[in-house]
């Protein structure tokens, strides 16, 4: 999930820069600090989930001052990513971590690092509305992903959120076919629409059948994918 975003925002960008790399260093150590920090509250600030606290969170710190030194400007997205976080600590502080609301604003945070991996180079020209399309269409699948995946596991069988998964992915179709034609200067390709229609089909028919947790990550590596593709070729 944290992979994708800044995958697609090198690829609008049209080209790999070092500084994609270095920012996709910080954001696995920052991620892997987060993790260990939601662990370390959610035992109660137990001391032995501090060691790996005091592994990561210095290496993304240290990873962090890499990518301003290389890209000061990217500084200005700090802001947005405060809520998220601080929603997410608090679901694991409270043990609440697996909710969907902490699952949709830790997908909001992982979505923002589309335009963060775009700005990487600096300079948006005509391009800045296809970048919020595409990191509108890539939250929308992520986020369907959070209603889909406890369709498959924890969920299965319920007609609740089987229907808010659905309509969830309705709606993310609808923002990647119909937003190009109403917006200007926003570049799609069919690719896109079609990745969508095949997601939303996933939505309304894998849910009856009994898949494992593997196979179900498996078929989300393979849609986060096709995802990233068909989304990059706007670029």
């Amino acid at each position: 999930m944290l992979i994708a975003p800044v995958v697609l925002g090198a690829l609008l960008a049209s080209r790999l820069d070092w500084r994609h790399l270095l920012l996709l260093a910080f954001v696995v150590s920052g991620y892997l600090a987060f993790f260990a920090t939601g662990l370390w509250l959610k035992s109660r600030r137990k001391a032995r989930y501090l060691p790996p606290l005091r592994a990561y969170l210095p290496l993304a710190a240290l990873l962090g001052l890499g990518v301003l030194a290389a890209a000061p400007h990217l500084l200005a997205w700090a802001p947005l990513f405060a809520l998220p976080l601080a929603i997410g600590l608090y679901a694991s502080a409270t043990r609440d971590e697996r909710s969907i609301w902490s699952g949709l604003a830790t997908t909001a945070g992982a979505t923002l690092l589309t335009p963060v991996a775009y700005d990487v180079t600096g300079g948006w020209g005509d391009q800045t509305a296809t970048v919020w399309w595409a990191t509108a269409a890539l939250g929308g699948y992520l986020a369907g992903t959070v209603f889909y995946v406890k369709t498959m596991i924890r969920e299965r069988g319920a007609k609740g959120w089987a229907l808010a998964s659905l309509g969830w992915h309705v709606l993310a179709l609808l923002v990647v076919a119909m937003i190009p034609d109403v917006v200007d200067r926003v570049s799609d390709h069919p690719a896109a629409t079609a990745v969508y229609v095949l997601l939303l089909l996933r939505s309304m028919l894998f849910p009856r059948y009994r898949l494992s947790p593997k196979a179900v990550g498996i078929i989300e590596i393979v849609a986060t994918v096709a995802v990233v593709l068909a989304l990059g070729l706007t670029g």
